[in-house]
Protein backbone atom coordinates (compact mmCIF):
# COMPACT_ATOMS: atom_id res chain seq x y z
CA UNK A 1 0.00 0.00 0.00
CA UNK A 2 1.20 3.73 -0.48
CA UNK A 3 2.74 5.35 2.59
CA UNK A 4 2.77 8.88 3.34
CA UNK A 5 3.89 10.42 6.15
CA UNK A 6 2.41 13.09 8.59
CA UNK A 7 3.53 15.16 11.18
CA UNK A 8 3.81 14.49 15.11
CA UNK A 9 1.45 16.11 16.22
CA UNK A 10 0.90 17.60 19.67
CA UNK A 11 0.49 15.58 22.72
CA UNK A 12 -3.73 14.44 22.85
CA UNK A 13 -5.68 16.16 25.37
CA UNK A 14 -7.42 13.50 28.05
CA UNK A 15 -10.91 12.03 27.05
CA UNK A 16 -13.82 13.65 28.24
CA UNK A 17 -16.82 11.54 29.70
CA UNK A 18 -20.01 10.70 27.41
CA UNK A 19 -22.51 13.64 27.42
CA UNK A 20 -24.52 13.94 29.95
CA UNK A 21 -22.03 11.49 32.40
CA UNK A 22 -20.52 13.16 35.92
CA UNK A 23 -17.84 10.60 35.14
CA UNK A 24 -17.11 7.40 32.48
CA UNK A 25 -17.53 4.32 33.71
CA UNK A 26 -15.40 1.69 35.48
CA UNK A 27 -14.85 -2.00 33.77
CA UNK A 28 -12.54 -3.94 36.76
CA UNK A 29 -11.37 -5.82 33.54
CA UNK A 30 -8.01 -7.54 33.11
CA UNK A 31 -7.70 -5.68 29.77
CA UNK A 32 -7.83 -2.44 31.23
CA UNK A 33 -5.26 -3.26 34.15
CA UNK A 34 -2.62 -4.89 32.03
CA UNK A 35 -2.83 -2.34 29.87
CA UNK A 36 -2.44 0.98 32.45
CA UNK A 37 0.84 -1.59 33.22
CA UNK A 38 2.43 -1.85 29.52
CA UNK A 39 5.02 1.08 29.06
CA UNK A 40 3.04 4.13 27.22
CA UNK A 41 3.70 6.88 24.90
CA UNK A 42 5.32 9.86 25.73
CA UNK A 43 3.06 11.69 23.33
CA UNK A 44 0.22 10.75 21.24
CA UNK A 45 -2.06 12.44 18.73
CA UNK A 46 -4.96 11.28 17.61
CA UNK A 47 -7.25 12.78 14.74
CA UNK A 48 -10.48 11.84 13.48
CA UNK A 49 -9.55 11.47 9.81
CA UNK A 50 -11.71 11.92 6.33
CA UNK A 51 -10.76 9.89 3.98
CA UNK A 52 -10.55 10.95 0.16
CA UNK A 53 -12.55 7.77 -2.04
CA UNK A 54 -10.59 4.76 -2.47
CA UNK A 55 -7.88 5.76 0.22
CA UNK A 56 -6.07 3.11 1.75
CA UNK A 57 -5.46 2.73 5.48
CA UNK A 58 -1.59 2.33 6.87
CA UNK A 59 0.11 1.60 9.74
CA UNK A 60 3.83 2.52 10.21
CA UNK A 61 6.08 0.37 13.18
CA UNK A 62 10.10 0.61 12.74
CA UNK A 63 11.86 -2.19 13.94
CA UNK A 64 13.64 -0.96 17.29
CA UNK A 65 11.52 2.76 17.61
CA UNK A 66 8.73 3.85 19.89
CA UNK A 67 7.51 5.60 17.01
CA UNK A 68 3.87 4.92 15.99
CA UNK A 69 1.91 5.98 12.71
CA UNK A 70 -1.58 5.24 11.58
CA UNK A 71 -3.58 7.04 9.07
CA UNK A 72 -7.34 6.99 7.78
CA UNK A 73 -7.54 3.69 9.93
CA UNK A 74 -10.93 2.64 11.70
CA UNK A 75 -10.69 1.66 15.58
CA UNK A 76 -11.38 -1.92 14.55
CA UNK A 77 -7.85 -2.02 12.46
CA UNK A 78 -5.86 -0.59 15.19
CA UNK A 79 -7.52 -3.63 17.52
CA UNK A 80 -6.70 -5.78 15.07
CA UNK A 81 -3.44 -4.36 15.18
CA UNK A 82 -2.38 -4.25 18.95
CA UNK A 83 -3.99 -7.74 19.37
CA UNK A 84 -3.32 -9.81 16.53
CA UNK A 85 -6.81 -10.28 16.44
CA UNK A 86 -8.35 -11.13 12.92
CA UNK A 87 -11.50 -7.86 12.30
CA UNK A 88 -13.47 -10.74 12.17
CA UNK A 89 -12.95 -12.51 15.53
CA UNK A 90 -13.58 -8.88 17.04
CA UNK A 91 -16.90 -8.52 18.67
CA UNK A 92 -19.57 -6.14 20.11
CA UNK A 93 -17.80 -2.94 19.04
CA UNK A 94 -20.19 0.06 18.46
CA UNK A 95 -20.55 0.57 15.03
CA UNK A 96 -18.32 4.08 14.93
CA UNK A 97 -15.77 1.37 15.88
CA UNK A 98 -15.46 0.42 12.15
CA UNK A 99 -16.58 3.30 10.18
CA UNK A 100 -15.23 6.31 11.94
CA UNK A 101 -11.14 6.23 10.87
CA UNK A 102 -8.28 8.42 12.27
CA UNK A 103 -5.21 9.22 12.05
CA UNK A 104 -2.80 8.62 15.26
CA UNK A 105 1.00 9.86 15.95
CA UNK A 106 2.63 8.20 19.07
CA UNK A 107 6.18 8.19 20.21
CA UNK A 108 8.29 7.16 23.41
CA UNK A 109 11.50 9.00 24.59
CA UNK A 110 15.02 8.11 22.86
CA UNK A 111 15.87 5.93 26.44
CA UNK A 112 12.70 3.72 25.35
CA UNK A 113 13.87 3.41 21.88
CA UNK A 114 17.40 2.31 23.32
CA UNK A 115 15.85 -0.78 25.08
CA UNK A 116 14.07 -1.49 22.42
CA UNK A 117 17.50 -1.74 20.60
CA UNK A 118 18.32 -4.36 23.13
CA UNK A 119 15.82 -6.98 22.77
CA UNK A 120 15.02 -9.29 19.81
CA UNK A 121 12.68 -8.49 16.89
CA UNK A 122 9.75 -10.35 18.38
CA UNK A 123 10.00 -9.07 21.41
CA UNK A 124 10.44 -5.16 20.54
CA UNK A 125 7.48 -6.08 18.39
CA UNK A 126 5.43 -7.57 21.40
CA UNK A 127 6.55 -4.47 23.82
CA UNK A 128 5.09 -1.80 20.73
CA UNK A 129 1.85 -3.71 20.72
CA UNK A 130 1.17 -3.30 24.21
CA UNK A 131 2.32 -0.03 23.97
CA UNK A 132 -0.34 0.33 21.24
CA UNK A 133 -2.62 -1.56 23.41
CA UNK A 134 -1.99 0.73 26.69
CA UNK A 135 -2.86 3.77 24.44
CA UNK A 136 -6.22 2.73 23.12
CA UNK A 137 -7.42 1.52 26.94
CA UNK A 138 -6.43 5.64 27.75
CA UNK A 139 -7.71 7.50 24.86
CA UNK A 140 -10.25 5.18 23.39
CA UNK A 141 -11.38 3.57 26.70
CA UNK A 142 -11.27 0.51 25.45
CA UNK A 143 -12.07 -2.79 27.57
CA UNK A 144 -11.78 -5.90 26.24
CA UNK A 145 -11.90 -9.60 27.25
CA UNK A 146 -11.03 -12.77 25.39
CA UNK A 147 -13.79 -16.34 24.95
CA UNK A 148 -14.08 -18.95 23.16
CA UNK A 149 -17.40 -19.03 21.45
CA UNK A 150 -18.73 -22.27 18.37
CA UNK A 151 -18.72 -20.04 15.18
CA UNK A 152 -19.83 -21.00 11.44
CA UNK A 153 -16.60 -20.53 9.83
CA UNK A 154 -14.56 -21.60 6.29
CA UNK A 155 -11.72 -23.99 5.79
CA UNK A 156 -9.45 -22.84 2.98
CA UNK A 157 -8.32 -26.73 1.40
CA UNK A 158 -6.71 -27.58 -1.87
CA UNK A 159 -9.54 -27.75 -4.70
CA UNK A 160 -9.29 -30.75 -6.52
CA UNK A 161 -6.71 -29.96 -9.52
CA UNK A 162 -4.21 -28.81 -7.08
CA UNK A 163 -2.94 -25.60 -5.59
CA UNK A 164 -1.77 -22.29 -8.05
CA UNK A 165 -0.14 -20.63 -5.28
CA UNK A 166 1.62 -18.20 -8.12
CA UNK A 167 5.29 -17.30 -8.99
CA UNK A 168 7.81 -17.58 -6.26
CA UNK A 169 8.73 -14.49 -4.86
CA UNK A 170 12.36 -13.63 -3.81
CA UNK A 171 12.38 -11.02 -1.01
CA UNK A 172 10.03 -8.15 -0.04
CA UNK A 173 6.50 -8.27 1.64
CA UNK A 174 3.46 -6.67 1.43
CA UNK A 175 -0.65 -7.16 0.97
CA UNK A 176 -2.57 -5.04 -0.81
CA UNK A 177 -6.54 -5.83 -0.72
CA UNK A 178 -9.02 -4.01 -2.58
CA UNK A 179 -12.92 -3.93 -3.12
CA UNK A 180 -12.37 -6.72 -5.85
CA UNK A 181 -8.44 -7.77 -5.41
CA UNK A 182 -6.19 -9.35 -3.44
CA UNK A 183 -2.34 -9.52 -3.76
CA UNK A 184 0.31 -11.00 -1.30
CA UNK A 185 4.06 -11.12 -1.76
CA UNK A 186 7.13 -12.32 0.11
CA UNK A 187 5.17 -13.80 3.19
CA UNK A 188 6.60 -17.49 3.96
CA UNK A 189 3.37 -18.83 4.94
CA UNK A 190 1.34 -16.97 2.20
CA UNK A 191 -1.66 -18.95 2.61
CA UNK A 192 -1.94 -17.82 6.30
CA UNK A 193 -2.51 -14.26 5.49
CA UNK A 194 -4.63 -15.10 2.75
CA UNK A 195 -7.11 -16.77 4.80
CA UNK A 196 -7.47 -13.73 7.08
CA UNK A 197 -7.76 -11.79 4.20
CA UNK A 198 -10.63 -13.66 2.88
CA UNK A 199 -12.01 -13.69 6.30
CA UNK A 200 -12.75 -9.91 6.08
CA UNK A 201 -14.87 -10.36 2.39
CA UNK A 202 -16.83 -13.57 3.31
CA UNK A 203 -17.84 -12.77 6.28
CA UNK A 204 -16.73 -15.80 8.58
CA UNK A 205 -13.06 -16.74 10.26
CA UNK A 206 -11.19 -18.67 7.34
CA UNK A 207 -8.48 -21.02 8.69
CA UNK A 208 -5.99 -22.02 6.47
CA UNK A 209 -5.45 -25.88 6.02
CA UNK A 210 -3.62 -25.66 2.70
CA UNK A 211 -0.42 -27.12 3.93
CA UNK A 212 1.15 -24.47 1.75
CA UNK A 213 4.47 -22.71 2.48
CA UNK A 214 7.03 -20.86 1.19
CA UNK A 215 6.98 -17.62 -0.70
CA UNK A 216 4.90 -16.40 -3.42
CA UNK A 217 3.55 -14.17 -5.25
CA UNK A 218 -0.21 -14.26 -4.91
CA UNK A 219 -3.43 -13.04 -6.98
CA UNK A 220 -6.60 -12.93 -6.79
CA UNK A 221 -9.41 -11.01 -8.47
CA UNK A 222 -13.15 -11.18 -8.82
CA UNK A 223 -16.43 -9.19 -9.16
CA UNK A 224 -17.84 -8.11 -6.40
CA UNK A 225 -21.90 -8.52 -6.07
CA UNK A 226 -22.85 -5.24 -6.56
CA UNK A 227 -21.28 -5.59 -9.99
CA UNK A 228 -22.78 -8.49 -11.01
CA UNK A 229 -25.64 -8.33 -13.48
CA UNK A 230 -28.96 -9.18 -12.90
CA UNK A 231 -30.92 -12.01 -13.54
CA UNK A 232 -32.59 -12.23 -16.57
CA UNK A 233 -36.24 -10.53 -16.75
CA UNK A 234 -34.94 -8.08 -14.22
CA UNK A 235 -36.23 -4.13 -15.15
CA UNK A 236 -33.99 -2.10 -17.52
CA UNK A 237 -31.26 -0.75 -16.03
CA UNK A 238 -30.50 3.17 -17.23
CA UNK A 239 -26.88 2.37 -17.08
CA UNK A 240 -25.05 -0.58 -19.32
CA UNK A 241 -24.03 -3.22 -17.33
CA UNK A 242 -20.58 -5.00 -17.41
CA UNK A 243 -20.36 -9.04 -18.02
CA UNK A 244 -20.42 -10.62 -14.35
CA UNK A 245 -17.23 -11.97 -13.32
CA UNK A 246 -16.49 -14.72 -10.92
CA UNK A 247 -17.47 -14.62 -7.23
CA UNK A 248 -14.75 -14.47 -5.00
CA UNK A 249 -15.26 -18.65 -4.25
CA UNK A 250 -15.27 -19.53 -8.07
CA UNK A 251 -12.15 -17.25 -8.39
CA UNK A 252 -9.97 -18.38 -6.00
CA UNK A 253 -10.59 -22.28 -7.17
CA UNK A 254 -9.98 -21.02 -11.17
CA UNK A 255 -7.19 -18.38 -10.51
CA UNK A 256 -5.40 -20.20 -7.15
CA UNK A 257 -6.33 -23.68 -6.99
CA UNK A 258 -8.00 -23.46 -3.84
CA UNK A 259 -11.81 -23.52 -2.01
CA UNK A 260 -13.40 -22.50 0.67
CA UNK A 261 -15.14 -25.09 2.46
CA UNK A 262 -18.16 -24.47 4.89
CA UNK A 263 -17.56 -25.36 9.01
CA UNK A 264 -18.23 -24.98 12.17
CA UNK A 265 -15.56 -24.67 15.14
CA UNK A 266 -14.31 -23.30 18.25
CA UNK A 267 -12.78 -19.84 17.61
CA UNK A 268 -11.14 -16.95 19.71
CA UNK A 269 -12.80 -13.84 19.80
CA UNK A 270 -11.92 -10.60 21.76
CA UNK A 271 -14.98 -9.16 23.22
CA UNK A 272 -15.28 -5.36 23.11
CA UNK A 273 -16.85 -4.41 26.26
CA UNK A 274 -16.44 -0.78 26.08
CA UNK A 275 -15.15 1.73 23.80
CA UNK A 276 -15.51 5.39 23.71
CA UNK A 277 -14.63 8.34 20.76
CA UNK A 278 -11.62 9.94 21.56
CA UNK A 279 -12.47 13.61 22.20
CA UNK A 280 -11.37 16.65 19.50
CA UNK A 281 -8.50 18.53 20.37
Amino acid sequence: MPRRPVSLLAAFLALAPFAGSAQSPVFPDQSRNAASQAPAFDVAAIHVYIPEPHEHSHIWIWPFDSHFKAQNVSLIALIHWAFDMPETRILDAPQWAGATHFSVDAKADSAFDEQLRNMTSEAARAQQKKMVQALLADRFRLVTHSETRQLPIYLLVVARDGPKPGAPAPGGAFINHGRDYIAINGYSNGAAPLAEELSKEVGRDVLDKTGITGRYDIRLTWTPDDRAAPASGAADSPLPVPDSGPSIFTALEEQLGLKLEPSKGPVQVLVVDHAELPSPN
